[in-house]
């Protein structure tokens, strides 16, 4: 099944955001290379393509998992999660239906 991950950031994230960003990615891709990643990308603190040193308020991630379990333990180990990044992790059930 499909999860909607959404991370919420700690105020004044970026610097913690830019030490973990390497670590975030690489696992992103693994599930891409799996194809297992529906979409994932930053949520910008201001409405623009690049905030600066606003930054970003969090991150949001669909990808599939075998349960919510499973899906709630790839969450909890993301590198911006251990690193402080995120204050709060959401895990939620998806259902894509369009496109």
């Amino acid at each position: 099944m499909w999860y909607l991950i959404i991370g919420s950031d700690v105020p004044n994230s970026l610097e913690a955001r830019r030490n973990a960003r390497a670590g975030h990615l690489q696992r992103l891709q693994v599930l891409a290379s799996e194809q297992r990643l529906l979409v994932a990308g930053p949520l910008p603190a201001l409405d623009m393509e690049d905030p600066g040193e606003s930054g970003y308020v969090g991150s949001a991630i669909i990808a599939k998992f075998d349960s919510f379990a499973a899906a709630r333990e790839w969450a909890d180990a993301d590198p911006y999660f251990l690193a402080g990044v995120y204050q709060q992790v959401d895990v939620l059930p998806f259902k894509p239906v369009l496109p």
